[in-house]
């Protein structure tokens, strides 16, 4: 009976088929972990038409065995002389590789392969963009301990504790609590420093007045979330509360849009519109959202030039935000499932606008 790594390369051949490869050359860390299961820091999968290769080396021979025994193991130092003399082996005539590859290794297989090498880029992505049964209730997982992650720096905040003291009281809860490690720098901006987008935590302190955004993501069995939530030490300037309630409002206009068979560009516009009309275009300057899974970072893309169609089962952030220069800004995010129907909100928590 064949595992969840099976059934992935099993549809990852039939991309090959169509795309004219009888062999694929994986380089990407997350790539190889969602077609094999292999966790190590050091290898390469090579997938053929017949076969499925891990090619590490004997410091991982014995974890192989223990937690990945439906591999082909090959153990050696030689990484890619060793695929190569596998292709030469089994006939291979078009070695698929990816982008993650680096010229200098490329080059070394544009001398030596017994083939044509073809660059396939996007591929395996675009399989990870869709995601199972199981790892939904991964990213779920990861989602619940987001919001619990959350609470816990509610009931630190306060004026006089510094952004990098809130940053690591939240990496501390969220790896005693599952984590296995942030997916990204967290990032704490309060103050007029809320008005950088990617403003990581510094050494200020939060002060009485501020609003505070806090971005962050974590990895739990391998997924991960990505929440934004802005929240105010007090009493704020007005201009800040009015922009809180316009991205509110951005963000929910955007969400309740979410469905299979729109695009990235028609969901951005939504949002994007909303925040324009109400006078603030100039101060919106980044896309709307992005998928996540296996990283923080992958397909679909939310934004201006994006034609993808999103598709049942994908994972996408959906984070408008208003960046004020000297005032502050505000950035909220939730992470959305696409359903067959509509969409449903994994982080549907602390919606509205909250004094401490």
């Amino acid at each position: 009976m064949m595992n969840e790594f099976d059934q992935r390369c099993q549809r990852l051949r039939q991309k090959m088929q169509e795309a004219s490869v009888d062999a694929y050359l994986v380089t990407s860390p997350d790539n190889i972990y969602y077609l094999s299961g292999f966790t190590g820091d050091a290898g390469i999968l090579l997938v053929t038409e017949q076969e499925r290769y891990l090619i590490t080396d004997a410091r991982f021979e014995t974890q192989i065995a223990q937690t990945n025994p439906w591999l082909k193991a090959v153990i050696t130092r030689d990484y890619f002389g060793r695929a190569l003399e596998i292709c030469e082996r089994e006939k291979v005539v078009a070695l698929a590789f990816e982008e993650s590859l680096s010229y200098q290794v490329y080059d070394q297989l544009d001398e030596y392969a017994p083939c044509d090498l073809v660059a396939l880029s996007g591929l395996i992505e675009a399989l990870r963009s869709q995601k199972s049964a199981t790892e939904i209730e991964k990213i779920k997982a990861s989602c619940r301990l987001a919001k619990a992650g959350f609470e816990h720096v509610l009931k630190l905040a306060r004026p006089g504790l510094g952004e990098q003291e809130l940053a690591l009281e939240l990496d501390y809860y969220m790896r005693k609590n599952g984590a296995s490690q942030a997916s990204f720098e967290t990032i704490v901006a309060s103050g007029t420093r809320s008005a950088l987008p990617h403003g990581v935590a510094s050494n200020k302190k939060l002060a009485s007045g501020d609003l505070v955004t806090l971005d962050y993501g974590y990895f739990l069995d391998y997924y991960t979330s990505d929440v934004t939530r802005t929240f105010a030490l007090g009493k704020v300037d007005p201009k800040l509360e009015e922009i809180y309630h316009i991205v509110a409002e951005a963000k929910q206009l955007t969400i309740e849009a979410v469905r299979p068979g729109i695009t990235g560009k028609e969901l951005d516009q939504i949002g994007r519109d909303y925040i324009a009309q109400k006078g603030y275009a100039k101060y919106f300057e980044h896309g709307m959202g992005h998928g996540i899974g296996l990283n923080v970072h992958e397909g679909p893309y939310i934004g201006k030039t994006s034609t993808e169609v999103l598709q049942p089962g994908q994972v996408i952030t959906i984070e408008p935000g208003i960046y004020l220069p000297d005032l502050g800004g505000v950035r909220l995010e939730d992470d959305i499932l696409i359903t067959e129907t509509g969409y449903e909100n994994l982080t549907d928590f602390y919606q509205e606008y909250y004094e401490i």
